[in-house]
């Protein structure tokens, strides 16, 4: 990964916030004041910032399922998917879309799982088998 990715998005609760993903995600915390805190969340820059988190509406076609746009995830190798899928399942994870293949046997193949963190941020993560299919068309 050439250049790690910054997002910053508003959560309701910080102490909550740490256990979903520090606790469960397993992210790593790094900085932190009484209103935000900052994650390594696979290797990118995530900071929560207390505040409304933003408006959502179901409006992404994904296969035969509408999904909250927008939304926000990772890429992750397929072992390291299928661990984290395992982690979400044993912490009883309500899914959006449980994990799942997309596009199975063609250009792009993924598993996928859709989940919502505990202020209601939806989160996507995909996993490929052969990580140059991730842009294949």
């Amino acid at each position: 990964m050439p250049h790690p990715f910054h997002l910053a998005i508003h959560v309701t609760d910080l102490d909550e916030a740490r256990r979903f993903y520090g606790g469960v995600l397993g992210a790593s915390e790094g900085r932190s004041t009484k209103t935000w805190v900052d994650f390594d969340f696979f290797g990118h820059q995530l900071s929560l910032h207390l505040g409304t988190p933003f408006p959502t509406a179901n409006t992404g076609n994904v296969g035969d399922h509408m999904v909250a746009m927008p939304h926000f995830g990772v890429v992750l190798p397929l072992t390291e998917w299928r661990a984290l899928a395992d982690r979400l399942q044993a912490a009883g994870t309500d899914w959006v879309i449980p994990p799942t293949v997309r596009f199975q046997g063609e250009p792009g193949e993924q598993w996928t799982m859709f989940f919502t963190d505990p202020s209601g941020n939806p989160i996507e993560v995909k996993g490929f088998a052969d990580t140059s299919g991730i842009f294949a068309a």
